[in-house]
């Protein structure tokens, strides 16, 4: 006669937030208990939605769990505490209280975990709970935990991709249409892409916090949102994108995340990017996300889907509450932050890379030879040059060889000051191309 098991205990969820990814997260919780009980091994049962207004009704949350009181939610002691309110405080308080009162938490706070990650790592060790944040990069798509566990025994060397629906929506649109920046982003706001206050993603700011959350796990180092060089979309203009395409190229707002060659550093890059139309990164379109990761090992490999919205942040969000109540059931954790590495964040001078230079020049002769002349100055060897001539001035695109940043920069800087050069009209980097 066999003993029957005793029945699992159950574990309680405490959600602090009920917006478009909190109440999605409900009702996953709600429609699927039956196949989440069935993963985790015990039921899971909601006890609480922290709102800013209790009062207000939200689709799909009973009225019942609805609080405004958020500390006394985080406090209570919930087996996990899943937090989607975003922005810095009260979230950071809110997780750093429902850690010292002995919760695990899931969190989608990239701007959180960018700007302070260490202190909420540091309480999660402290207070012997998980920490997991899936759904703070790209969505839906599995992403960091292959990043810290799949790849785990591979040295990682870049990191490079698509982390921002909403610009990737604009350019694809300026590209597709040839419209204007401007009349591309009314678009996207009309369509609900984009913010009423877009600077957040159009400036950088989102994919730049993605950027440090990837480059702290692909190096094993800790990277701040501060040490990401950041640039937005606002200033690429039709003309830069129709140059791109007769060149055979998209452009797209890049995160770079890389090993430098004597691997003591890493440089983290947020920029508008030229990428071949060839590359796999350029058929990206809309406001999907891809991530392309290089490794020793595993070579490329390249992470692709919906990259933002309620539903697909949900899933990443409910996956990491099914992992971390595993844990509890088991008395274990998982793992904890990596910065065993201590490198080096580098500024983007040290990064190497390729420009397009899209200048206004006099039409007259010597003028190629002179500006040829600025990029040997600072040792920047010249790939193509395409001149059109139009009245008593020309148009030089220019596309260079590899070269440190730094010294890419200067030459530009020398362009802009050359009695023969009328107007440098377009820079961008250029990354993608075979042996870049």
């Amino acid at each position: 006669m066999t003993t029957p098991h005793p029945a699992p205990r159950e574990l309680t969820v405490a959600l602090l937030g009920g917006g478009t990814v909190g109440s999605q997260v409900a009702r996953l919780l709600h429609e699927s208990a039956d196949d989440l009980a069935a993963r985790v091994g015990a039921p899971l049962r909601l006890v609480g939605v922290g709102v800013r207004d209790a009062a207000r009704p939200r689709d799909g949350i009973p009225a019942d769990l609805l609080t405004d009181d958020l500390e006394a939610l985080a406090a209570r002691g919930a087996d996990v505490v899943v937090e989607v309110l975003g922005g810095i405080e009260p979230a950071r308080s809110l997780i750093l209280a429902a850690m010292a009162a002995g919760s695990s938490v899931v969190t989608a706070n990239k701007a959180l975990l960018a700007e302070d990650g260490a202190t909420l790592f540091a309480a999660a060790e402290e207070h012997g709970v998980d920490l997991y944040y899936e759904a703070s990069v790209a969505g839906a798509i599995p992403l960091l935990r292959p990043l810290r566990d799949s790849l785990a025994g591979d040295k990682v060397r870049r990191v490079l991709g698509i982390v921002n629906g909403t610009t990737n929506f604009i350019l694809s649109a300026m590209d597709e249409q040839g419209a204007d920046y401007a009349d591309v982003l009314a678009e996207a706001q009309a369509l609900g892409y984009a913010e009423a206050d877009p600077t957040a993603d159009v400036e950088g700011y989102d994919a730049a916090a993605k950027a440090a959350i990837l480059a702290s796990l692909a190096f094993h180092t800790r990277v701040t949102g501060d040490d990401v060089h950041r640039e937005g979309i606002s200033t690429v203009s039709a003309q830069d994108v129709a140059a791109a395409r007769d060149m055979g190229f998209v452009i797209k707002l890049l995160a770079v995340a890389e090993l430098s060659d004597d691997e003591k550093g890493v440089v983290v890059r947020v920029h508008p990017t030229m990428v071949p139309r060839t590359h796999p990164l350029a058929g990206v379109r809309g406001a999907f996300n891809a991530v392309f990761v290089e490794a020793d090992a595993a070579g490329q490999v390249m992470f692709y889907g919906r990259g933002a919205g309620g539903a697909p942040t949900a899933s990443a969000v409910l996956g990491d509450i099914v992992a971390v109540s595993r844990h509890r059931l088991s008395g274990s954790l998982g793992p904890g932050e990596s910065t065993y590495a201590h490198l080096d964040a580098l500024p983007v001078g040290d990064a190497v890379t390729r420009y397009y230079v899209n200048l206004e020049v006099a039409d007259k002769p010597g003028v190629l030879a002179a500006v040829a002349q600025c990029f040997a100055d600072h040792g920047v060897s010249i790939q193509t040059v395409r001149q059109d001539g139009h009245g008593d001035e020309a148009r030089l695109v220019v596309r260079t060889h590899r070269a440190h940043d730094s010294a890419l920069a200067a030459t530009i800087e020398q362009l802009r000051s050359h009695d023969a050069v009328r107007s440098v009209v377009g820079v961008m980097r250029v990354e993608g191309e075979e042996g870049s």
